[in-house]
């Protein structure tokens, strides 16, 4: 449906004094905190995880030395969407002199749903992660207690019992983060990186970070935390979470949360001949997802 006279009675006549509520401010990119970007030129990308070799056994003198045999793990899929939204003026509002400052307004008004959705789409990931009915290459959901290897064995990269944000949780997660293995149960190093959490929580993890001494303790003891620089990015904020409780960590396995761009945001208009209204379109094509499950860590809070 165009954009026409009768939707905008009050823009036709003089004194009006304002418009709002298209002037809001907007959060900014907030998925660059979370993934790595990448370009694609296909309609889909896979990703798969190899499986390297076992710890090597002692060869006792005179016996034969043991083989192993490289594998592939599993393979992560990356679906681009198209996302397009557009808008038409008529005709007749660009006769009444209304085009210029509609097509000003209402561009504008479009690159802000188109950005909000991306950053919709991107939490979305997270939103989503602990329900078996998003899984991943390996089966499980991102995050799971039971991320299996091809030794037999598992990652976890959630506690046991979901816990919310403190001291101590934090302090399990970093130590969970070190006991991670590949697939063939060789520890890996991997240390996290950064926290994401909701707006909820952005007090929480200040105090936790930033803070010399420990939280909300009488004793005098360090916050090892901040000394040790166990989260050495920090925190950030994510205003897309939906769960106020649920908390998040990057780590510095590779490969992990991956955002592809098939097709930038693109602009474009164009004239109808038989109406005359002019129509506005912005598209772009893109997927979020995630490869190795080991490039994050997350609770989804104990309530």
């Amino acid at each position: 449906m165009a954009i026409s006279r009768a939707q905008l009675l009050k823009e036709l006549l003089p004194g009006l004094n304002a418009l709002f509520g298209m002037e809001y401010a907007r959060y900014g990119e907030e998925h660059k905190e979370i993934y790595e970007t990448e370009t694609s030129e296909r309609s889909f990308e896979e990703e798969t995880k190899l499986s390297g070799f076992s710890a090597a056994p002692v060869k006792n003198e005179g016996s034969a030395m043991a083989y192993d045999n490289a594998q592939e793990a599993w393979t992560a899929r990356y679906v681009h969407e198209t996302i397009a939204l557009g808008f038409s003026i008529t005709e007749e509002a660009i006769e009444d002199n209304l085009y210029d400052s509609l097509s000003a307004r209402y561009t504008k008004a479009l690159a802000r749903a188109m950005a909000y959705t991306k950053q919709v789409k991107a939490a979305a990931v997270l939103n989503n992660g602990f329900s078996a009915s998003y899984a991943g290459g390996d089966g499980v959901a991102l995050f799971s207690a039971s991320h299996p290897l091809v030794s037999g064995g598992t990652n976890s990269n959630t506690p046991g019992t979901q816990v919310d944000l403190n001291e101590t949780s934090l302090e399990a997660a970093v130590i969970q983060i070190a006991a991670w293995t590949d697939e063939r149960g060789l520890l890996i190093a991997a240390k996290p990186k950064k926290m994401i959490v909701p707006p909820a929580l952005m007090f929480t993890a200040k105090r936790l970070l930033d803070t010399e001494l420990r939280v909300s303790t009488a004793d005098n003891d360090i916050n090892a935390i901040k000394q040790m620089g166990a989260i050495p990015e920090g925190y950030t904020v994510n205003h897309f979470l939906t769960d106020p409780n649920a908390w998040f960590l990057t780590t510095d396995v590779p490969n992990g949360m991956k955002h592809f761009v098939r097709t930038p945001l693109q602009n474009s208009m164009d004239g109808d001949f038989d109406t005359g209204n002019v129509r506005y379109k912005a598209r772009e094509r893109y997927s979020f997802g995630w490869s190795d499950p080991l490039g994050m860590w997350g609770s989804s809070g104990s309530t």
